[in-house]
């Protein structure tokens, strides 16, 4: 039973994150990289694209880590360093103040959390 469960983990988890690469590569990509030129970050579309490509392999690998527990040491590692990035880059909540801060806040909290989840997938794979 608890073999079902890890693997239904790994499918929801890595499922989402496969989804949002490619929902984000297709649709996001001028809108993303918009907010990253609006802060004067320097080439934000190529900053852009490889955080989505990060997010699609990150994705894929915790996928495969159904079948190769190692996988999951890789596509965790790749999804933390991913979401520490999106958070710091697009969700720095401690340049917000008010209401301003909340959704910032929110996005930071699950983040958060999700880099809690990959690391149960990386301790998996070790």
């Amino acid at each position: 039973m608890s073999n079902l469960i890890v693997m239904l983990a790994h499918v929801l988890l890595g499922g989402a994150f496969v989804i949002f690469g490619i929902r984000n590569w297709r649709f996001n990509v001028p809108r993303l990289s918009g907010i990253l030129s609006g802060k004067n970050f320097p080439q934000s579309q190529t900053v852009v694209r490889v955080g989505i490509v990060l997010q699609g392999i990150g994705g894929l690998l915790t996928l495969l880590a159904i079948l190769v527990p190692a996988a999951g040491v890789a596509g965790g590692v790749i999804m933390i360093v991913f979401l520490v990035l999106a958070t710091v880059l697009f969700h720095p909540m401690w340049q917000f103040t008010g209401e301003a801060r909340m959704p910032h806040t929110a996005a930071t909290l699950l983040n958060s959390g999700l880099c809690g989840a990959f690391l149960l997938v990386i301790a998996r794979g070790l």
